[in-house]
């Protein structure tokens, strides 16, 4: 492979790793997939490859539904309730760039109610802007089911919430509260923080103990209550994370959790994602990705 080709690919690379964790919620299958993409790369006539970046996408693309595919099926053994990976993009999209609301953990889950090919569809034609003709060969479909395809995707996952961005500075401002009302075990603070509808889903992977259902309301605040217990001697840094701010608890210097928050209209958090799972803390190192 010349030089050339290599930097092409390499210049590719962000995107193509930013559709696959899109696609597949999970930065290890991501960069598998890309991985994947780059060997067919090398070793295709690149000379017949009339726009590389279509192309390297479309072969993304397959070989990720490929991979979802299989994801789904784990996922009916999984315990507990499933979160993506949480990924921490080393130059963070703007806050109001799209790029950065569809790596939320709450678009993400949105898109779990989705078939692999109306994800793939939605997130290429509403997140990457390829044309619904580019799409459809990618998918191996006619243009007419992709259309189809965008505008189930649009109305199963809500289109207009998917618009809604919380500026980083109030997404700082929430963390810090909720770190301390959370330590100070103060369930006043908290009912300030938080809505009438708050949900708390945590993610460990049958790995560590915690919660292995959704929990609402009146258990939120139970389990929160104890939470300066279990966080006891954990710093929290607040950083970017999946297109937004969260905390990442550790200790010994090691990350132990992450916390992210999802926020309602009226600024009060509506959802927290806790992950646990070693597994999906392992890689949080900086990973450049669009």
């Amino acid at each position: 492979m010349s030089e050339a080709d290599l930097q092409v690919f390499e210049a590719a690379r962000p995107r193509l790793l930013g559709l696959a964790y899109r696609i597949l919620g999970s930065r290890a299958d991501a960069e598998d997939a890309v991985q994947d993409c780059f060997l067919k790369w090398r070793d295709t006539d690149r000379a017949q490859i009339n726009t590389p970046l279509a192309w390297l996408s479309s072969v993304c693309t397959r070989r990720c539904l490929d991979l979802l595919r299989g994801a789904d099926r784990a996922r009916v053994n999984y315990v507990g309730p499933w979160l993506p990976e949480p990924i921490h993009p080393a130059t963070p999209p703007a806050v109001d760039d799209k790029l950065a609301t569809s790596l939320t953990t709450a678009f993400l889950l949105l898109l779990e109610r989705l078939t692999p090919k109306e994800r793939a569809a939605y997130l290429l034609h509403e997140i990457f802007e390829q044309p619904y003709a580019e799409i459809a060969a990618m998918l191996e479909i006619d243009e007419a089911a992709c259309r189809k395809l965008v505008s189930r995707a649009r109305h199963n996952i809500d289109h207009d919430k998917v618009r809604h961005v919380t500026p980083k500075e109030t997404q700082d401002n929430l963390l810090r509260a909720f770190q301390s009302a959370v330590m100070s075990g103060s369930t006043n603070q908290l009912a300030a923080l938080l809505s009438s509808d708050i949900r708390l889903t945590t993610d460990t992977g049958g790995k560590t103990l915690a919660a292995n259902r959704i929990l609402e309301r009146e258990d939120v605040f139970s389990a929160l209550s104890r939470a300066h217990v279990w966080w006891e001697g954990c710093q929290w840094e607040i950083t970017d994370m999946n297109g937004g701010r969260s905390a990442i608890l550790k200790k010994n210097g090691r990350p132990a959790l992450t916390i992210s928050l999802s926020c309602n209209e009226a600024g009060q958090v509506s959802d927290i994602f806790i992950t646990l799972n070693p597994a999906k803390l392992a890689r949080l190192e900086p990973v450049d990705i669009h």
